[in-house]
């Protein structure tokens, strides 16, 4: 089988596109014909070297795929050889069959193309994760949502829509702005806009979000401490700004706030049956219309790097997927 090898710690470019035998699944595991691939920003710092997981070389990047069961190892009943699933794989994703946990892999909801089942498996749990069960957001609260075309900001706007709160979501262009708000966002502000902070106070009419998700860390965090309501929840999910910001202690006790983490790896790796229900849950949001994923961008798998690269220069609306 074709599959994208990583030699040495590089760019997406130095990745290799090989012929390597094609792995038989092991207890537990289920082989995927892969049919999509889900790209995540994670997907280049490993790549380079930046990650906190490093896989022995050479390995194959990709975390999320989409396909078809193509065999099972022992002691999986639950699928059938050709059914339609989509899996998290961690490692492995860009080839054209991939070897998937049975506990992370799950039958694709009906009707959803192979390319939409790459792109959501991944988002729409961490926000699941941080929305419901860390920031425990309620009807009618107000959530502000930083990097809203992203592919966590979107699962954060479409959840915090379908539990009944209030979205504002923040970008960094007209465009991103414009994506965000047609799917979900109540209203949308510029990041880059020093009033930003000014402007999320006057939409909540002086009170300040109650829930601020926060995918971009470093000036992003610091300015939301600015405009967060009292007793408002501050979730860390990630740092693309490049840096990791720090908070005065004086603030989190003068407004009662809470920081609060939200690593969704750590809770699935710490909880084996969490994934399982939390995605039991998505597919039924999903079946009753309630989160609309948007249609990814699409790229052929021989395209990779060009993917990866795109995706690092925040070319990319929602998520990235290669097709097969």
């Amino acid at each position: 089988m074709k599959a994208w090898r990583v030699h040495d710690w590089g760019e997406p470019e130095t990745m290799s596109l090989e012929d390597v035998p094609v792995a038989q699944p092991g207890p537990g595991q289920v082989r995927i014909r892969v049919h999509a691939v889900g790209l995540n920003f994670f997907d280049i710092l490993q790549v380079q070297g930046k990650y906190q997981v490093k896989p022995p070389f050479p390995f194959t990047p990709g975390a999320e795929v989409a396909g078809t069961v193509d065999a099972v190892g022992a002691g999986v009943t639950e699928f059938e050889r050709g059914e339609a699933v989509l899996s998290m794989t961690h490692g492995g994703a860009m080839a054209e069959y991939a070897i998937g946990p049975a506990a992370m892999t799950f039958p694709a909801p009906d009707g959803m193309d192979h390319a939409t089942a790459a792109a959501i498996p991944i988002v729409y749990q961490t926000s699941y994760f941080a929305l419901r069960d860390r920031a425990e957001l309620s009807e009618g609260e107000w959530l502000l949502v930083h990097a809203g075309a992203s592919g966590v900001g979107v699962s954060a706007i479409q959840l915090g829509r379908a539990w009944g709160a209030r979205v504002i979501a923040t970008a960094g262009s007209a465009e991103k702005l414009e994506f965000a708000k047609t799917h979900g966002a109540d209203h949308i502000i510029n990041y880059n806009d020093g009033t930003w902070v000014d402007q999320v106070k006057q939409i909540t009419g002086g009170r300040g979000a109650d829930v601020i998700y926060d995918p971009v860390g470093g000036d992003v965090f610091e300015l939301s401490t600015k405009c967060i309501a009292s007793g408002g929840r501050l979730l860390v999910i990630g740092f693309a700004s490049g840096r990791i910001p720090s908070i005065a202690a004086n603030r989190i006790l003068l407004k009662n706030i809470s920081i609060v983490g939200a690593l969704w790896g750590g809770q699935a790796a710490a909880n084996p049956g969490y994934v399982g229900r939390t995605q039991r849950a998505l597919t039924d949001l999903f079946q009753r219309g309630e989160l609309r994923p948007p249609a990814p961008v699409t790229y052929p798998f021989t395209a990779a790097p060009v993917a990866l690269r795109d995706l690092a220069n925040r070319k990319i609306l929602w998520k990235a997927v290669l097709v097969l």
